[in-house]
């Protein structure tokens, strides 16, 4: 039975029975053709591919390479390899190989009888189903390989959170929200209408207290401090009613007299009392130890009361005041250097005559004493403070350019004090430096008065008459010890006294200032003209 074939010109050949075939000689193994692309899976993405070239049905093969001398004929020549195709980068080239591969699945082309007879690797080409061809293309076809971009863009947007659980954050965030502010309203709504928040006495106290505001204390210290004395049960009572009073922010350092158990109100009220503070020295340049008595009979008290009324308080009923006696013998029976005096006066101090030595070593200023303190501690604390303004005025350092010792210098202060106004501190100080460089008497109505009873602006000849170490009149240079409590600007101007020739002075002006003059007989005019006057 023949098998029709397509020959040339479209015309029917049969082909010859198989007994009158010669044999064919033992065919050589063909090249094993290439493999071909395997199909993509329905899951793959489907690749874009260029069309390939189809070549014209029933055209005539390309005659290949003449067979070679010694080769059975019908053998399959060997193909002359096409340089490789140029491939382009793929976008999955550098991903891990998958390590489940899809299985190549072979075809089946029917009759092996049929591919012998037609072993022509043309011919085989030409049998493989034409709709098969269109899909893969030519193995040598070049595909065509997508192209992918990048996003270049500088604004790419960030990849957004799933929509329900950003409302569900937005939601617990709100709800929270919610929480702690009816938390926090509901807490200072009870604190004001109900009074909670702070423990709270109720009533104006029981017992007196001291209370010690210190320096640079603020509201919040204070209350503390009132807190640990149990005037009142919380910090947060006084500071509570403290926000009512405003006069709570000009309370003074010093001490105050309070009660225990008190309302922070009343705590509040009782510290800024007139009466509340207690303990308060307030010392005027000029003043010495001892009182004076004044010609119209008025006395003007001296360091020793004034530190006695500084001590005394009630507390609980009971007194807390030291007698000034108590405080002048406590003076004159303890050695000047245990009760605080510096050791560049302990010396002179010292060897002063009872009554005297402390004189002129408490600088003037105001001073805070703790109500209770004995006569010992009490004088030692004002000498410890008092010595710290003294440092602060330069002494002793500043005495050395002076050619005086510390000591002498406080004495030559205290005579300016007492002597002139601050305006005429520096001339007053020239004329008592040139007449002690003169070796002249001082004759200083301020040291005669200095010892008596009842002193006088102008001395008279008898009081100048007097025998003693502070009558300057008879004696020459500076008095035993200083003659009252000197000022800061007195002790500077003893320091560091202006040039000048002055050796004389006296009070002219209504105002305090003096005239100053080089000649007695100037001097002794000015001094007749103020008498004339009424000023001196």
């Amino acid at each position: 039975m023949s098998t029709p074939h397509d020959g040339p010109g479209g015309r029917r050949r049969l082909r010859p029975p198989q007994a009158e075939r010669p044999p064919r000689p033992p065919r050589q193994a063909a090249a094993e053709p290439p493999q071909r692309p395997q199909r993509p899976l329905p899951s793959d993405p489907p690749v874009p591919r260029r069309p390939p070239a189809r070549r014209a049905r029933h055209a005539a093969p390309e005659p290949g390479p003449a067979a070679r001398p010694g080769e059975p004929r019908g053998a399959v020549p060997e193909r002359r390899p096409r340089p490789p195709a140029r491939r382009r980068r793929s976008p999955n080239e550098g991903v891990p190989a998958d390590e489940n591969p899809t299985e190549v699945l072979g075809l089946d082309f029917g009759d092996r009888d049929y591919y012998d007879d037609y072993g022509d690797h043309g011919d085989y080409d030409d049998l493989l189903d034409e709709d098969i061809r269109d899909e893969y293309g030519d193995e040598d076809d070049d595909r065509a390989v997508p192209e992918y971009f990048e996003d270049e863009r500088e604004d790419r947007p960030e990849p957004r959170a799933p929509r329900k659980r950003r409302k569900r954050f937005l939601g617990w965030l709100a709800a929270l929200t919610v929480i702690v502010l009816l938390a926090g309203g509901a807490y200072y709504g009870a604190r004001e209408l109900l009074g909670f928040g702070f423990e709270d006495y109720e009533g104006t106290g029981e017992n007196d207290v001291l209370l010690h505001v210190e320096e640079g204390d603020s509201t919040r210290a204070i209350a503390t401090k009132l807190d640990e004395l149990d005037v009142v049960a919380s910090a947060e009572a006084f500071v509570d009613a403290s926000e009512d009073d405003q006069r709570v922010l000009s309370v003074q350092p010093g001490y105050y007299v309070l009660k225990t158990k008190m309302s922070g109100a009343s705590a509040v009220s009782g510290l800024v009392a007139p009466d509340a503070r207690v303990g308060q020295l307030q010392l005027r340049a000029g003043t010495q130890l001892d009182d004076i008595q004044q010609p119209d009979g008025s006395v003007t008290p001296g360091v020793f009361s004034l530190l006695s009324q500084a001590s005394c308080a009630d507390l609980n009923g009971t007194s807390t005041c030291i007698p000034a006696e108590e405080l002048r013998r406590v003076a004159d029976t303890t050695d000047p250097a245990q009760l605080g005096v510096p050791e560049w006066a302990a010396a002179d101090a010292a060897r002063a005559e009872p009554g005297r030595k402390l004189e002129g070593m408490i600088a003037p200023g105001v001073y805070d004493v703790k109500p209770g303190w004995d006569a010992t501690t009490l004088l030692g604390e004002v000498l410890k403070t008092s010595t710290l303004r003294m440092q602060a005025a330069g002494l002793p350092d500043a005495a050395g350019q002076t050619g005086y010792s510390p000591y002498q210098i406080l004495i030559i202060a205290s005579l300016i004090e007492r002597e002139a106004v601050e305006n005429d501190f520096g001339k007053v100080s020239r004329v008592l430096h040139n007449r002690l460089a003169e070796n002249m008497r001082l004759e200083l109505d301020s040291t005669v008065n200095y010892v008596l009873h009842q002193p006088e602006v102008r001395t008279n000849d008898a009081d100048r008459a007097r025998a003693g170490a502070y009558n300057t009149y008879r004696n020459r240079g500076l008095p035993p010890t200083p003659i009252s409590a000197p000022s800061l600007e007195a002790i500077t101007a003893a320091e560091q006294p202006p040039e000048g020739p002055w050796l004389y002075f006296v009070k002219c002006e209504t105002n305090g200032l003096s005239c100053f003059s080089v000649d007695y007989e100037e001097h002794l005019r000015n001094r007749d003209d103020a008498i004339a006057r009424g000023v001196f």
